[in-house]
């Protein structure tokens, strides 16, 4: 329950941020351009907090459903306006200042983006060094000649220092299906080079796992201990098992690594089992039955836990950190990958070439929001940076209702010199209406098919 509240929390504090970012930008901009503002809400619905500001006694408004926000603008499609007014409404201004006060909430999440990236590379982000633990067996990587202990320096002439540091990277050249220079020095320090061919790969396979599980490689990291160090709905919770519990003996056999764990569990797929674990000190026995699970054609178990690792030690980390201006420069990089990427996926899933699971709805967002602010604070403006650019990009797409509908039909006015008639914009609207509840319902059904996965 503590757990869920902090998500809750965690959740409200994101949105409530990016919400006052976009808000502001539509609100900055429309000042600049002569347009009376009467409204700042964040949420929509019940007023729960409203104070008057400025010249114009414009409201600022905390509203009971944090799920968005908005700013009313003076305009005569909302009301009567009074004459000595009417050259402030936004309807009376000409259309190359209204595509700028519509272009101005998406572009400040793009600001803020690069911006919180640019706080954390001057900070610095620590990470695991880019050394190659793991290869695996028949994987693009293993053809690609990858071997334990490979220190990677380099993907296509770009310099990386950490293992994640170029993941955005390998995700847009893996759809762009080419083959990829690694520049990497094995354990006898000769410099190598291993050439990634991903002009076979799946576009379906491009997730966050694409490093690890799609292309075979995973970082050095100390070797997983036999105790539950996460947990999710499946057998071992219904069991009692807790995070923190070590495993002691499995159906009679003593355990002495997690592969001993998770090699007796996948070999018993519904079979009852016989675990014995220590929880502070004392031992305790339970039976409990894995989920037999189908993967790669063979039927295997699965309790739905993951180990604890060992601390690492400081020669297995590194901290990645920039100066002012090449930490500016890679946040900027940053923000332009991720909002080409997303715009590609996008793409490919309307090319039915990537999986609609990809997209996440809000209950998978404030689980991420609650897992970086446990982290710490560098992590949790990551995720606002990222978020932030899903808005932006989102907001974008040329969906009625949007803001990137409503660039479209000035866009549409600014060709034919007048603007959209009465009827198209009624279409429109229940059109966009459409688009984003069914948008909604498939976050959610995927947020709840993950939960009960």
């Amino acid at each position: 329950m503590t757990d869920f509240l902090y998500y809750i929390a965690a959740f409200i504090v994101a949105l409530g941020v990016l919400i006052v970012v976009h808000e502001f930008g539509h609100y900055w901009v429309a000042r600049r351009v002569g347009v009376k503002v009467l409204r700042f809400s964040v949420g929509f619905g019940k007023p729960l907090w409203t104070r008057r500001v400025g010249a114009d006694q414009m409201e600022l408004v905390v509203a009971a459903l944090p799920l968005g926000g908005y700013v009313k603008m003076l305009d005569e499609a909302e009301g009567e306006v009074k004459p000595e007014d009417l050259p402030r409404a936004f309807n009376r201004q000409p259309v190359w200042k209204r595509i700028l006060v519509v272009l101005a909430g998406p572009f400040a999440n793009f600001l803020f983006a690069i911006l919180a990236y640019w706080a954390v590379n001057l900070v610095g982000v620590d990470g695991l060094k880019p050394v190659v633990g793991r290869v695996l067996e028949n994987s693009v990587a293993e053809r690609a000649g990858f071997r334990e202990g490979d220190f990677i320096a380099s993907i296509d002439g770009r310099a990386v220092q950490s293992w994640d540091q170029r993941r955005l990277y390998l995700f847009r050249r893996a759809l762009d299906r080419d083959v990829v220079t690694f520049e990497v020095r094995d354990r006898d320090g000769r410099s190598q080079t291993r050439m990634l061919d991903l002009r076979d790969f799946p576009a379906a396979s491009v997730d966050a796992g694409l490093v690890e599980r799609g292309i075979g490689l995973f970082p050095a990291l100390p070797p997983p201990l036999p105790v539950i160090g996460a947990l999710e709905a499946g057998p071992a919770q219904q069991a009692g098992l807790q995070v923190g519990d070590r495993f002691i003996e499995i159906q009679g056999l003593p355990v002495r690594t997690w592969e001993d764990v998770a090699g007796t569990i996948s070999r018993h797929p519904g079979e009852p089992i016989a675990v014995t674990i220590e929880r502070n000190g004392a031992r305790q026995r339970v039976t409990l039955t894995p989920d037999a699970i189908e993967q790669g054609g063979q039927r295997i178990g699965r309790i739905h836990i993951r180990p604890r690792f060992a601390e690492l030690p400081p020669d297995m980390t590194v901290r990645v950190r920039y100066g002012v201006l090449e930490g500016l420069l890679e946040g900027a990089e940053n923000t332009w990958s991720t909002s080409v990427l997303t715009l590609e996926m996008l793409y490919r899933m309307l090319k039915l070439e990537v999986s609609a699971e990809n997209i996440s709805g809000p209950i998978t967002i404030a689980q991420y929001a609650g897992h970086s602010a446990k982290t710490g604070l560098t992590p949790f403006v990551l995720f606002l940076a990222f978020i932030s650019i899903s808005l932006g990009v989102l907001n974008l797409l040329p969906i009625p209702v949007l803001d990137g509908g409503h660039l479209m039909y000035y866009s549409i006015e600014a060709v034919k010199g007048s603007p959209v008639s009465e009827r198209a914009l009624a279409w429109g609207q229940q059109i966009g209406v459409a688009l984003l509840v069914a948008l909604m319902v498939l976050a959610f059904y995927n947020d709840l098919t993950r939960i009960f996965r």
